[in-house]
């Protein structure tokens, strides 16, 4: 089984952190092959609407594009991971989200489950969190997904989450819900 973490963060943090924690729980799961992308270490130009992977499957952007959807499309499970920043995904994962459409048919080829860690300052009750799980279980609907979780997780400061042994635990037991 193939399974694609996507850390949508651009700096080592409480992110980086929940990706950790999954991590070890996953180690676990028998014969996973465990691939990692960091959305800020990609380079992946904004979506122009231009049509062009309508006609051809692929974007026509000469970056990371190409490369980074045809691991999504591989994947048998997909992670995304993200801070929020200003009620939403950081830009970094909002940009891979949008060429999604490049692929969409690739994508939607293929069943997937979906894990979705968001880690920011508010409480885990505010509506930021539920705003940014809708948006990805639309996308999943869409592509014909099941989003299999969707935790968020309260952390102030860059190492908070860290310090957080109940939220760590609670992250490395998500492998279960795949």
């Amino acid at each position: 089984m193939k399974m694609l973490l996507v850390n949508g963060s651009p700096r080592k943090g409480n992110t980086c952190t929940a990706l950790t924690a999954l991590k070890e729980g996953l180690a676990n799961v028998p014969q996973l092959e465990i691939t990692q992308i960091d959305a800020a270490s990609v380079a992946i130009a904004p979506c122009k609407a231009c049509e062009y992977c309508r006609e051809h499957g692929l974007c026509l952007d000469e970056d990371d594009t190409n490369r980074v959807i045809s691991a999504v499309a591989e994947a048998d499970t997909l992670i995304l991971a993200t801070p929020v920043y200003w009620w939403g995904v950081s830009a970094q994962l909002k940009l891979l989200i949008d060429k999604f459409y490049s692929q969409a048919e690739a994508l939607a080829a293929k069943s997937k489950t979906v894990g979705l860690l968001m880690v920011g300052q508010a409480a885990t009750d505010d509506l930021q969190y539920s705003l940014i799980s809708q948006q990805i279980q639309c996308i999943c609907e869409y592509l014909g997904w099941k989003l299999t979780f969707a935790r968020a997780f309260s952390a102030d400061g860059p190492q908070e989450l860290a310090e957080n042994k109940a939220a760590l635990e609670e992250i490395e037991q998500l492998w279960k819900l795949l």
